[in-house]
């Protein structure tokens, strides 16, 4: 008897289940969904280009501006450059939780990575990460120059041509989770 109730519990919990599972409310990514996401991601972010770092200001405001980041590296970190006195470094000393949006044009496909934001004043990490291109924005380099470090948490992804679009009823997207 006990073996059938367990049979029943189980059948039963798989019928209640089953249409969450079918309309894509309860997403359980395989590995390999993770590692096409993942890639997708890293294609949306190169077309991209730039990105739009948003951060909160002390009156909890969303504060939004186009970034020059560095591609992400193999965890998804990702880094900017920046001035010691821009508004941002005080949002992020303030609020470190921030969100980088990018946006490809060309197949209306974005990420929206969401993280925690470091401040980093370490010359080393400076001259990794540093464009020739930027001499004219930081004539003071390496002194008059910041970097900001965001370690992901969780990003979403939205790609139609690619066969990744969010919930049919809910709208809401395919998510990645971090370890970092």
């Amino acid at each position: 008897m006990i073996k059938s109730n367990n049979y029943l519990s189980t059948l039963i919990l798989g019928l209640l289940l089953f249409p969450l599972l079918v309309s894509g409310q309860v997403k359980l990514l395989s590995d390999s969904s993770h590692a096409e996401l993942v890639k997708a991601a890293r294609e949306i972010v190169t077309a991209a280009g730039t990105c739009t770092l948003i951060s909160i200001d002390d009156e909890g405001v969303a504060r939004a501006r186009a970034m020059d980041a560095f591609l992400p590296d193999e965890n998804f970190i990702v880094w900017f450059g920046t001035n010691p006195t821009s508004r941002k470094v005080g949002q992020i000393q303030s609020n470190p939780m921030v969100s980088l949006y990018y946006f490809d044009r060309a197949t209306s496909s974005y990420v929206l990575l969401h993280g925690k934001a470091q401040i980093v004043d370490n010359v080393s990490e400076k001259e990794k990460h540093w464009k020739k291109e930027w001499e004219a924005f930081y004539p003071n380099y390496p002194d008059g120059y910041l970097l900001i470090k965001v370690i992901p948490i969780w990003m979403e992804i939205i790609s139609e041509s690619r066969g990744i679009t969010g919930d049919p009823l809910t709208w809401q997207p395919p998510v990645v989770w971090f370890d970092n």
